[in-house]
């Protein structure tokens, strides 16, 4: 007997808390990660050990113009069809990606939501990218303009489920089970 594939997209700004809610999602209901930037970083890495936000946008950027608005999502087919049980993809950034999510019979998009200045904020304390350190906050305005960010809050508009950041983390968290307990009966 085959289980049941439900396919679950996360869209939110950079900083918004994304990583976080797709980390506890694998760890406690053992869903299979996927990124939509996974590619993107893959190619990176072969070339070099570190790489920026703004690398991985210009080669989304590259990629896109080259091969089109469905690039990202092509590369991520062959894995999901492949796969079962509960696939959360990360990253819905385009709408090509949430039109490729919601080409799945079972498909929810889940919103991840949180205020610019507090998404600044974390990520500069985060230090994940090289170039998150010396980031300042005009800059990081700039960034969310780009082809990659730009759409981000009105695909998060049409998300079936919408998680406001704003508070804790339990709070997140919580909020997640719930949106989960909802998918996981649909």
């Amino acid at each position: 007997m085959t289980k049941k594939r439900i396919v679950i997209g996360l869209v939110g700004a950079t900083g918004s808390g994304k990583d976080t809610v797709a980390k506890y999602l694998k760890e406690k209901y053992n869903v299979q990660l996927m990124r939509f930037a996974d590619p993107l970083k893959e190619t990176l890495s072969i070339y070099f050990d570190e790489f920026s936000k703004e690398d991985q946008q210009w080669l989304a950027e590259e990629f896109i113009n080259r091969f089109g608005p469905d690039i990202l999502p092509r590369a991520l087919r062959k894995r999901i069809d492949n796969g079962e049980g509960v696939i959360v993809v990360n990253g819905v950034r385009l709408w090509e990606d949430f039109h490729f999510i919601k080409s799945y019979t079972n498909s929810f998009i889940i919103y991840v939501k949180l205020d610019q200045k507090i998404r600044f904020e974390r990520i500069k304390g985060r230090g994940e990218k090289t170039d998150d350190n010396t980031l300042t906050f005009e800059q990081f305005q700039k960034s969310e303009n780009v082809t990659t960010e730009k759409d981000v809050p009105e695909i998060g508009e049409k998300a079936d489920f919408i998680i406001d950041n704003s508070k804790d983390l339990e709070y997140l968290l919580s909020e997640s089970d719930k949106v989960m307990e909802k998918i996981m009966s649909a």
